[in-house]
């Protein structure tokens, strides 16, 4: 089984509690699916779900490249040079990051209101961008627009590996039909 997930601003990537923050079980009743990859509990956007050790595998473990895309709200405008510096790889941590995708949306995409506001500054105009990965470290994507000097306001992941958020509304799902799974499956084993 495969489940597409959007998952709400504020919700933890996981099905235990944890003190009083919103989990996964909190939107999502499906027994015996877990999620593969994560999402910070301050992103939003697709999480995929499954049932099945070796699809999550396939779709998040690096060696495969499966791409991921990002909507990001940034403070300033990203010029040349920072999507030259996503192009070549940032260095993070001392390791340098794969070549990414940066490009500048516009018009800037029609998401709904964040149940909690973004930061907002009079003199910093912000922009939005869309971010593609071929790799998945810890905030990546906030770390990596921070150190082309563009922080990250709100951040949504949009797709992976050709799977679409769609007109998924936050807290919404669906499962992939069998058609979808078979389609999935071939894609992935290539």
């Amino acid at each position: 089984m495969i489940v597409l997930l959007h998952k709400p601003y504020g919700t933890l990537c996981q099905f235990s509690p944890e003190g009083t923050r919103q989990t996964l079980a909190d939107v999502l009743d499906i027994p015996g699916i877990y999620p593969a990859g994560r999402l910070d509990h301050d992103s939003e956007g697709l999480l995929v779900l499954t049932d099945e050790p070796w699809f999550a595998h396939r779709l998040t473990h690096p060696d495969h490249g499966h791409a991921k895309v990002y909507h990001a709200q940034v403070e300033g405008m990203p010029g040349p040079d920072a999507v030259s510096a996503f192009s070549r790889g940032i260095l993070l941590q001392e390791r340098l990051t794969r070549p990414a995708g940066l490009k500048h949306l516009e018009p800037p995409p029609d998401w709904p209101e964040r149940t909690v506001p973004i930061r907002f500054r009079k003199s910093i105009p912000t922009a939005w961008v869309e971010v593609i990965l071929r790799e998945g470290r810890n905030r990546q994507v906030r770390k990596m627009l921070a150190a082309v000097g563009h922080p990250c306001l709100r951040l949504i992941r949009v797709e992976v590996a050709g799977l679409s958020l769609g007109p998924l509304g936050p807290g919404q799902h669906r499962r992939l039909d069998r058609g979808e799974v078979r389609a999935l499956r071939q894609r992935l084993a290539e």
